[in-house]
């Protein structure tokens, strides 16, 4: 008689997946937040709205991954923070529009179930989740046999937050005279990765373990330093100063980003050399042989968040980050702009 097939044959063990959310409802309460009903394993993710203490509640939203800085990870074997860079890549897209961050959900895939390294990167989540005083409140883990080379995975992370609907910030109050300040980055972030790994394993022929006397660290300690989360910062900064518009620089690097915060009629003026940049942008331009304005729309170069604000509240606000222990810079300022002007001007 053959022999009867089951799921597990076909390579998805759904008790080791069952086990899984007993270890996951455990550092899921390490994000608390008021809000929250219910626990992991529902069907779906519970949060009370509190909109008394708004006047036009707006639910801000914003999903992305972390695109081939897993493959970093997987390459040193260490998944405890790659989960804070998912958190960051959809938090802070939603803090520059003035959100507060509220609840997190994840998406965690692979080839088979791997309940060390998901426990590491729900761990990081989780640690994203604190920085940003949002609480995790559900994911999804699936086991894709066939899908994924051993050891292979992929992320993505959803993130939703709410703002009173005349505080958020989309640019329009951004005019001419106005301060571009820019708010230092831990390093690359999550962007850029494809050319980075290009240059340190391809072209140098480095592995995650050579050590870079330039960098003080090893390639692979360098290129899984977390990205920023920027949800303390935005939310000290918007407390006391006059924000305009702010721009997360992810991939596109300032370039792509910052005009997204900028009316059309006018445009950012950027001085070259005003920020101190961290010593991995320069180490790859010069690896590389990278063009300086292919480094600028690929790379944040040591800037990962750029608030536009007035004139006269530029001192108070480079204070206010150094008081915080933040790296803030004036990068440049807004000008008006000619029809045919390209949005950014370097000097």
């Amino acid at each position: 008689m053959a022999k009867s097939l089951s799921y597990a044959d076909a390579g998805v063990d759904v008790d080791k997946a069952n086990k899984l959310v007993d270890v996951i409802k455990g550092i899921v309460k390490t994000t608390p937040r008021q809000g929250v009903i219910g626990d992991i394993g529902s069907f779906g993710g519970l949060y009370s709205l509190k909109t008394d203490q708004y006047e036009r509640p707006v639910l801000v939203s914003s999903t992305d991954g972390v695109g081939t800085k897993l493959r970093v990870a997987i390459m040193m074997d260490k998944h405890d923070t790659i989960g804070i860079d998912l958190v960051a890549m959809s938090v802070n897209d939603i803090v520059v529009q003035g959100a507060k961050p509220l609840f997190f959900l994840d998406y965690i895939s692979m080839g088979k179930l791997d309940t060390r390294v998901i426990t590491q990167i729900i761990e990081g989540i989780a640690e994203g989740c604190r920085q940003s005083n949002c609480a995790l409140i559900g994911g999804e883990t699936a086991e894709m046999p066939g899908l994924y080379q051993d050891g292979d995975y992929d992320l993505a992370g959803f993130a939703v937050g709410i703002a009173d609907n005349f505080k958020i910030v989309d640019g329009s109050d951004v005019g001419q005279g106005n301060v571009l300040l820019g708010i230092g980055s831990t390093g690359i972030h999550s962007n850029g990765y494809s050319l980075a790994r290009k240059v340190f394993f391809d072209h140098l022929g480095l592995k995650v373990d050579s050590y870079v006397e330039d960098l003080g660290m090893t390639v692979g300690e360098a290129l899984l330093t977390p990205t920023k989360i920027y949800a303390e910062v935005v939310r000290n900064l918007s407390r006391d100063i006059h924000v305009n518009g702010m721009a997360h620089i992810t991939g596109g690097g300032i370039t792509d980003n910052l005009p997204r915060t900028i009316p059309q009629s006018c445009k950012a003026v950027i001085q070259k050399g005003s920020w101190d940049a961290p010593p991995i942008f320069p180490f790859l331009q010069k690896s590389g042989n990278i063009d300086e304005m292919e480094m600028m729309r690929t790379f944040n170069n040591g800037i990962g968040l750029v608030a536009v604000i007035p004139e006269p509240q530029v001192q108070e606000a480079v204070e206010l980050m150094q008081a915080m222990g933040e790296k803030a810079f004036v990068i440049g300022e807004v000008v008006a702009r000619d029809k045919n002007d390209e949005r950014i001007e370097w000097k």
